[in-house]
């Protein structure tokens, strides 16, 4: 029956009505905002499919009896397809491109081409799902719990409340669990939502996408009730809470971004790039000897094709672009260190903030991630060396381009090997709770 008057008190607010429809207002435009987004992917999708095929025609047409001047041009696709989930989640998938689409020539001067986006939508960033959940649902339960108590004190009935509840600690609980309904509610709504908009699966990945939302939403209430329970004023709770989620939520967010880009200064990015250019174009002034040799050291199996050094040849050619690469090595290794490390302790610092954890846990849940993306170049890598090796003999046994069943190259997609564990996503959320209910519990008892 108490909870009935509650809902039923809290329900016939306007105040409470409109900031419920303003949530699941922006919840819905986030999932239009994530829709957009998957389909604009879905047709770049579609449209290399298309564009492949044609282009592999076009070129072996022209240039059929040169095999290695037709693989200078023609570009293979290898493809990151969206998952659904990343409509809730957009991540870092709007500035790093799903699908790369190489040539056999140096790979490292490949590996971070992107698509062209307007700088200012990369400014003002994506209003996706989970920007409205991470940012947008603490503020709600904020306006929702602020005054929960120095309302009753304020408007003189907190004595009423004491004499005719048993509990005041229960009183307060109670009604903070059905502001906590209510939103909880709204959420299972946008997840529903964005389940027949997305085409989502309910599987296990879903089910813990949204168990993380709410075990978020239940932080922010422990927060909430730890700062009432001082029994201050509304306007000190109101303002503390917000000075709390600023700090939470853009202040040290931004102060540990700062500080790992401090201490992992990425340099190589520049050296790698130079270091990738050197090692072909300055190949162009040297014997062509060493750069065989050193393509020969590389692939000890090509060395049958002898040594020509007289003149044009595509051997050497693609030596050279080989060794744009080799040369780079050092220097790639330790930019791809640098970055793991940043990740690494990312996660180390987000562990202990669970807006942060929040959000890389719903990129990572939703194929977006970094780090998911640094996998992905990864296996693009991997794919570009099997075309090298498979079209390199073709290459040097002056074969025809008509000779090879083009058909065995449509556009390939990339596997991800995902290995979901809940547990270890819930726990600094769960322990967050757990730290906010037992600092809050000697003053709750006090109530």
């Amino acid at each position: 029956m108490k909870y009935k008057l509650f809902l039923y008190q809290c329900i016939r607010s306007r105040e409470v009505l409109l900031s419920l429809a303003l949530l699941i207002a922006l919840g819905l435009l986030g999932i239009f905002i994530g829709n957009r987004h998957l389909n604009e992917r879905q047709d770049a999708i579609e449209e290399v499919k298309t564009y492949q095929e044609e282009h592999f025609e076009r070129h072996v047409s022209l240039h059929n009896d040169d095999l290695g001047l037709l693989l200078y041009y023609v570009k293979f696709a290898f493809i990151n397809p969206a998952d659904p989930l990343a409509g809730l989640s957009i991540g870092q998938s709007d500035v790093n491109p799903s699908i790369k689409r190489i040539t056999i020539k140096t790979f490292e001067a490949q590996k971070h081409d992107t698509d062209l986006i307007n700088p200012m939508n990369l400014q003002s960033g994506n209003l996706d799902f989970s920007f409205v959940l991470i940012y947008l649902v603490p503020l709600l339960v904020i306006v929702f719990s602020f005054n929960a108590v120095s309302e009753e004190t304020e408007t003189g009935t907190w004595r009423l409340v004491a004499t005719q509840t048993r509990s005041k600690l229960g009183f307060v609980i109670t009604k903070l669990s059905v502001r906590l309904l209510l939103i909880v509610g709204v959420l299972i709504f946008l997840f529903l939502a964005a389940k027949v908009v997305f085409n989502i699966p309910f599987n296990s990945v879903f089910l813990v996408m949204f168990i993380l939302s709410v075990l978020y939403t239940i932080f922010w209430f422990t927060l909430c009730f730890f700062i009432i329970c001082f029994k201050k004023s509304s306007g000190f709770n109101a303002l503390m809470l917000l000075s709390i989620w600023l700090v939470l939520l853009i202040l040290l967010p931004a102060g540990i971004n700062a500080y790992l880009a401090f201490k992992y200064p990425v340099p190589e990015a520049l050296g790698t790039a130079i270091a990738q250019r050197d090692g072909y174009h300055t190949k162009w002034d040297m014997e062509k000897l060493p750069t065989i040799q050193k393509f020969y050291d590389h692939y000890p199996q090509f060395e049958k094709y002898g040594y020509p050094t007289e003149g044009f040849n595509w051997l050497w050619y693609y030596a050279m672009q080989q060794m744009g690469d080799d040369d780079s090595r050092n220097e790639r290794e330790s930019l791809n260190s640098k970055i793991q490390l940043r990740e690494r302790h990312s996660a180390q610092f987000a562990s202990w903030l669970p807006n942060m954890h929040l959000q890389l846990a719903l990129n990572q849940l939703a194929g977006t991630s970094l780090g998911q993306h640094i996998d992905f170049l990864e296996a693009t890598e991997k794919f570009h060396e099997r075309l090298r090796l498979f079209f390199y003999p073709k290459i040097f046994e002056e074969n025809l381009a008509e000779s090879i069943n083009w058909e065995r190259f449509p556009p390939e997609y990339y596997r991800e090997n995902f290995d979901i564990r809940p547990l270890r996503l819930m726990a600094p959320l769960i322990l967050a709770i757990l730290f906010m209910v037992l600092i809050s519990a000697p003053r709750g008892r006090r109530l």
